[in-house]
């Protein structure tokens, strides 16, 4: 190979792969922390470079031209070779000092995860933590974080992970609102109720068919996709909720509601990318999240 005629600049395909992503070269400079007159500099001594046309701009936006999408398979190639390379160079540190970033859901992130982080910090003062509270799936593969906590089982093959527990999750209310709706004695007496609701979808309206509780979209008057935002709605007597039953039992402003209605089994997974696990500070903040997770209490 003659690697004299090879002059193609990464820097310059990273801003305009980045650009496309994110749609303008504000954003794009945003997401690398870079000046904007720096990447449209590198974006356009690329199509210098290549002599073609890579973005048409639609009011603030940017449009990708017929040989901008071309290229754009090519150089999305090249940035995922980059992340593994980055990724393969990371999981060769046997340092145990460091940042780890877990991405967990609200809920988790917020009751579960302090007392395991608590405990990491003094056993392990030097290992730095990120922690990205998000009900999204964050993509390790592209290093949005290096952990998650996950409640579902992860498909890609570049990802391993442990399951290490399932929890259950129950409906629970203040006593002043069930007292409200007549303290309800069966899943039929749920029908007159109000839940929170991630989304507008049948996603929840399902999952409580499957109990027995007869409801439509006439139950879900509040909405909103944070967890927490519900769980405190449900502790002032708004509504019901539906949480894992560590943290709802642990509440004294709330009880079960139907204590003997069945439970939503909630899959626990600690979730790493297959290089990172190489690395002995990931193992090590993997391993004691599973730990820590891991379901101890019977069945």
């Amino acid at each position: 190979m003659d690697w004299r005629a090879v002059r193609f600049d990464w820097n310059r395909a990273r801003a305009f792969l980045v650009s496309a992503e994110e749609g303008s070269f504000s954003a794009a400079a945003r997401a690398l922390g870079l000046a904007q007159p720096t990447i449209g500099r590198q974006v356009a001594n690329l199509e210098e470079e290549l002599g073609v046309a890579l973005f048409e701009r639609i009011g603030n936006t940017l449009e990708l031209t017929a040989a901008g999408l071309e290229l754009m398979e090519h150089v999305r190639a090249m940035g995922d070779a980059a992340t593994r390379a980055s990724l393969a160079a990371t999981g060769q540190s046997l340092s145990i000092d460091g940042t780890v970033c877990i991405t967990a859901s609200e809920l988790i992130a917020a009751h579960l995860l302090p007392r395991i982080i608590g405990r990491l910090r003094r056993a392990h003062p030097g290992i730095q933590i990120e922690i990205v509270a998000s009900n999204s799936a964050r993509d390790l593969r592209r290093r949005e974080a290096d952990i998650a906590i996950r409640n579902f089982t992860p498909g890609q093959p570049e990802l391993i992970a442990r399951k290490v527990a399932d929890r259950h999750a129950r409906l629970y209310a203040s006593p002043a609102y069930l007292e409200h709706i007549g303290n309800p004695t069966s899943p039929a007496d749920l029908s007159r109720a109000d839940f929170f609701g991630f989304d507008r979808t049948d996603i929840m309206i399902d999952g409580l068919r499957a109990l027995g509780v007869e409801v439509t979209h006439r139950n879900f008057p509040v909405v909103t996709d944070n967890h927490l935002v519900q769980w405190e709605l449900a502790k002032q007597g708004v509504g019901i909720c539906i949480v894992m039953d560590e943290v709802g039992d642990a509440e004294p402003r709330v009880r079960r509601v139907l204590p003997d209605l069945p439970p939503l089994p909630v899959p626990i997974w600690v979730t790493a990318h297959r290089e990172l696990r190489t690395s002995r500070r990931m193992r090590v903040v993997f391993d004691l999240l599973a730990e820590e997770l891991g379901d101890r209490r019977e069945p």
